[in-house]
């Protein structure tokens, strides 16, 4: 696996800058939860992304802060002239099981369809908000927050395996 699980100041500035970018519209504008609708699905499918331990989904999220680091370091580097490459502590969600990766690829595949019908605008906050989910899980503090999501997707992967059994139907 090509990418990295660790981040540094330089990827951080790199995902705030893109979460800033998405958030400025709202802020300025009326406010209204549904202009953060595309980013949130981004967001959405860069968390479950980031519960694959493995698989395109967890090399893309690893990738992600790849890409974020190296844009973030230049970033600073070329704005400030100091060095961003220090780095942060580190964090990731586990726990994922076979019923959970179902539930995270089904919501991956949701987004991909959202992305295909939305406009122009909003398929730049969708891939905004992935972008700035899968970097930040990158992170302690928003990989512990989102620390109950495995668990989650694990539970809703058997209500499904159990519904397509009959299981509690007969």
């Amino acid at each position: 696996m090509t990418g990295t699980t660790t981040l540094t100041l330089g990827g951080l500035l790199a995902a705030l800058l893109v979460l800033l970018a998405n958030l400025h519209p709202w802020w300025t504008g009326t406010r209204e939860m549904k202009q953060l609708a595309a980013f949130g699905k981004g967001f959405s499918a860069a968390a479950c992304a980031a519960a694959c331990p493995g698989g395109l989904l967890g090399w893309a999220h690893s990738r992600s802060g790849t890409v974020a680091n190296g844009a973030g370091e230049r970033t600073g580097a070329v704005t400030t002239g100091t060095t961003s490459a220090s780095g942060i502590t580190s964090g990731q969600l586990v726990g994922l099981g076979s019923t959970g990766a179902i539930v995270a690829v089904l919501v991956v595949f949701l987004v991909v369809l959202a992305y295909k019908k939305a406009g122009k605008a909003d398929k730049k906050r969708i891939v905004g908000g992935a972008f700035v989910g899968s970097v930040l899980l990158l992170t302690a503090g928003v990989a512990g927050a989102l620390a109950w999501l495995p668990g989650a997707l694990n539970t809703a992967g058997v209500i499904v395996v159990d519904a397509v059994q009959g299981a509690g139907i007969l």
